[in-house]
């Protein structure tokens, strides 16, 4: 008889990825014609990729027109939203569907300051591509400071030491000698 080691890990992570796929299964299940008409929710996968100078957006859209794909930036938010039409039409003979289909949103915060003037959007082989302007950094303000020489009195206290001096030879003019 041959000894088998048992490791709990292994059989953790089995009862896991079970769990996730009775999950995802139950909660990505098309609703019945009769609770929510019949479709997913669809929510196609960005990426969102920082350049030097720019950032990129990048959307997978297969099966979308590119007159069905909106982009609006608006308050610092780029939203992108479009539609994807089904392709079946209650034909008989479908066994199992899971491509979704359906309008669609998504929305990203952009830092303050982007021109709205200047995003720029193309769409190829299904794939959208944004490209938005990194705002300008303010530049500090330097300020130049202007310096006195060390030789020179401001006025006001060239005239305060006269004033003292003058009154010292004053007092001793009046003391008795």
């Amino acid at each position: 008889m041959a000894l088998i080691r048992w490791e709990p890990v292994t059989e953790l992570n089995t009862i896991q990825n079970e769990m996730n796929r009775l999950f995802n299964t139950f909660f990505d299940q098309p609703q019945p014609a009769g609770r929510g008409g019949g479709e997913r929710r669809w929510i196609p996968p960005m990426d969102l990729v920082e350049a030097t100078d720019h950032y990129v957006v990048r959307a997978d859209l297969p099966g979308v027109r590119e007159d069905d794909v909106t982009v609006q930036l608006e308050d610092n938010v780029l939203t992108i939203a479009g539609q994807r039409a089904p392709e079946h039409h209650q034909q008989e003979g479908y066994y199992r569907l899971e491509r979704a289909f359906g309008a669609f949103s998504r929305s990203l915060t952009l830092p303050d300051g982007i021109d709205p003037d200047h995003v720029q959007a193309r769409f190829d082989h299904g794939v959208l591509e944004v490209t938005v302007p990194k705002p300008e950094q303010k530049k500090p303000r330097q300020v130049q400071i202007q310096l006195s020489r060390s030789d020179e009195e401001p006025a006001a206290i060239q005239g305060t030491e006269t004033a003292e001096a003058e009154s010292e030879d004053n007092e001793s003019k009046l003391a008795p000698a």
